[in-house]
């Protein structure tokens, strides 16, 4: 299976280092998309080295010139999966906003290919109604959301927002496909 990972500003970033790792020693392809914001957390190498895959950040990188990069990644997906997912990424992805690699991926792959969505965001953030309202119309849309669990979160508050784990993660993506 060809899933294309997008890594976002979360927190939670560094556990896509473990999704990556899960995924790959299973046999799928990962191509990472990992966000300005995520490099922050973690790093390009990190992702390159486990996906075995370059890791793409700058939608306006010359890669090959015979191929806008953002259309054949999502043409290339079996399944997108953003693990984790922050309220930025889901409220432009809600509002049709694509300004980053990222964002045009998932806009050039739905509804086609199926998009899973696992938010990670302090609890307050995930409780927002507009951040619910922007999961709601994505599900109405048909994105797919993997909740988030209940634990002691970054920030030193017990609530809902933690980043569902690497396992469940890694069940329901290939579970998604048969």
């Amino acid at each position: 299976m060809n899933i294309v990972l997008g890594v976002t500003g979360s927190i939670a970033a560094y556990k896509a280092a473990d999704i990556t790792s899960s995924l790959t020693k299973r046999g799928h392809n990962i191509d990472v998309i990992l966000t300005e914001n995520g490099s922050k957390i973690i790093t390009p190498i990190t992702l390159q080295t486990l996906s075995k895959n370059k890791v793409y950040m700058d939608m306006f990188e010359e890669i090959t010139p015979k191929e806008v990069k953002h259309i054949s990644l999502a043409e290339k997906a079996d399944i997108v999966l953003i693990a984790p997912a922050t309220a930025n990424i889901i409220g432009k992805i809600a509002g049709g906003i694509a300004d980053d690699f990222l964002s045009t991926v998932v806009m050039a792959a739905a509804p086609h290919t199926p998009v899973y969505i696992a938010p990670a965001m302090n609890t307050n953030m995930y409780e927002n109604p507009i951040v619910q309202d922007n999961i709601d119309r994505l599900k109405r849309f048909g994105y797919h959301f993997i909740e988030p669990k209940e634990s002691m979160l970054a920030c030193g508050v017990l609530g809902k927002g933690a980043l569902a784990d690497v396992d469940d993660i890694v069940r329901i993506i290939e579970g998604s496909i048969k």
